[in-house]
């Protein structure tokens, strides 16, 4: 298999923090179900970094309209995850 690494990170709004998932313009046909690999990027992303501490920072630190980079991780359509580079955006 081959590991697609996916960009995320946080917009802030008015109202609330986005995740955001960047996804590669040549990802591998393994991955079929947006949603799927939504939530296991998701997932990788919050079992390395604390999620409350990363998202209070953000929030008190960043304007609505911005959007701050987590970094990246590297997926196996089955869910491994083959790498990581993510800081907690403060």
């Amino acid at each position: 298999m081959c590991a697609d690494t996916f960009g995320v990170g946080i917009r802030v709004t008015d109202e609330e923090l986005e995740f955001l998932v960047r996804v590669p313009s040549d990802i591998d046909a393994g991955w079929t179900d947006p949603e799927v690999f939504q939530s296991l990027v998701a997932e990788a992303v919050w079992d390395r970094l604390d999620r409350r501490v990363v998202l209070e920072s953000i929030a008190a630190k960043h304007d609505p309209g911005d959007t701050v980079s987590l970094g990246t991780v590297s997926l196996e359509p089955d869910g491994t995850v083959a790498d990581h580079r993510l800081e907690d955006g403060t």
